[in-house]
C-alpha cells in the first residue's frame, strides 16, 4: 500500500464509520477500486483507533462521568442504580459479544467474511432492516432506559458488524430503533459501546502486526499511520454532523444509498467486472 491509496482509504474510514453505512464494506469496495485489493482486517482495525479517539474527543466528558461514576458505584461512594454508574456497566456488558464471536470466527473474519458476495448482501439486506426500524420504532425511550437486556441486544447487534457490509453504528443503531429508542440516544449509545471493542481490537491486530507480522496482518507502518490520523480528523467531523442530524432527520437516505451500493455492486460481480475474493487472504 503506497502513501496515495493509505490517504484515500483513511478518509474513506472517517466519513463511514460512524454513519450507519459500513466503513468496512466500503474500504473492501474503494481498495478494490484503487487497485490494491483488499486492504485486510488488520489494516482495517488499526485505523478504526483514529475514528475511536474522535469518539474520546467528542465524547470526553461524558465518559469521564461514566468512568467516574462507575468506580464510585465499585467503591460504595455512588449509588449502584446512578444512571452513570449502570451506563459503565451495560457498555461492560455489551462489548462482551463481539470478543466473543470476534475470537471464534477470526479466520473467517480475515477471508470468507470478505468476500464482496457478502458485503453487497450485507448492504441490502441490513440496509432495508435499519429503514424499517427507523419507521416503526417507537421513540419512546432514551438512554436512562437502557438495562442489562437492551444492553445486550445492543451488544450482539454490534457484533454483526465483524461482517463487512452490516456497519457497528448501523446494527447497534438499528437495534435501538427496534427496541424503542429515539435517533440521538440509539446513536450515542452506538458510538459508546464502540469505544472498548474498537481500541482492543485496533491495538490487539497493532501488536501481532508488529511482533509476529505474517501475509494476513502485515502492513506499511507508515501509510498506515497517516491513514490513523487522518481517519481521525476527518470522523471527528462526521460525529459532529451526525449528532445534529439525527435531531431533527431519519436515517433514510442512508438506508437508500445502501440498497444503491450494494446492487450496484451485485451488477458488477454478475458481470465479472470484480472478482468477489480478489485480494482478499483466504485462510
Amino acid at each position: 500500500m503506497n502513501w496515495f491509496e493509505a490517504f484515500v482509504l483513511a478518509v474513506v474510514q472517517g466519513l463511514t464509520e460512524f454513519l450507519p453505512i459500513s466503513s468496512s464494506a466500503h474500504l473492501r469496495i474503494v481498495g478494490e477500486w484503487l487497485g490494491s485489493g483488499d486492504p485486510g482486517a488488520t489494516f482495517t482495525a488499526i485505523i478504526q483507533i483514529g475514528t475511536e479517539a474522535a469518539v474520546l474527543v467528542y465524547f470526553w466528558k461524558d465518559i469521564v462521568r461514566i468512568i467516574q461514576r462507575w468506580f464510585g458505584s465499585l467503591r460504595g461512594t455512588v449509588p449502584k442504580n446512578d444512571p452513570d454508574a449502570r451506563m459503565g456497566w451495560w457498555i461492560i456488558l455489551g462489548s462482551i459479544p463481539i470478543v466473543v464471536l470476534g475470537v471464534l470466527f477470526q479466520d473467517l473474519i480475515r477471508s470468507q467474511f470478505r468476500s464482496l458476495w457478502i458485503v453487497a448482501t450485507t448492504l441490502i439486506v441490513f440496509g432495508i432492516i435499519l429503514g424499517l426500524a427507523d419507521v416503526l420504532g417507537k421513540r419512546q425511550k432514551n438512554l436512562t432506559n437502557l438495562d442489562a437486556k437492551d444492553g445486550l441486544v445492543y451488544g450482539f447487534a454490534q457484533a454483526l458488524a465483524l461482517i463487512p457490509g452490516v456497519s457497528r453504528s448501523g446494527g447497534t443503531i438499528t437495534a435501538g430503533r427496534l427496541l424503542g429508542y429515539d435517533r440521538a440516544s440509539a446513536a450515542r449509545y452506538a458510538f459508546l459501546l464502540a469505544i472498548p471493542a474498537v481500541l482492543g481490537s485496533g491495538l490487539y491486530e497493532l501488536y501481532g502486526a508488529m511482533k509476529e507480522p505474517t501475509e494476513v496482518n502485515a502492513i506499511e507502518f507508515g501509510p498506515t499511520v497517516l491513514a490513523t490520523i487522518i481517519s481521525f480528523a476527518v470522523g471527528w467531523l462526521v460525529i459532529k454532523f451526525l449528532m445534529k442530524w439525527v435531531e431533527q432527520r431519519s436515517f433514510m437516505p442512508f438506508v437508500l444509498y445502501r440498497i444503491a451500493l450494494g446492487t450496484l455492486l451485485m451488477v458488477l460481480l454478475i458481470i465479472g467486472a470484480l472478482d468477489p475474493l480478489a485480494g482478499a487472504p483466504t485462510g
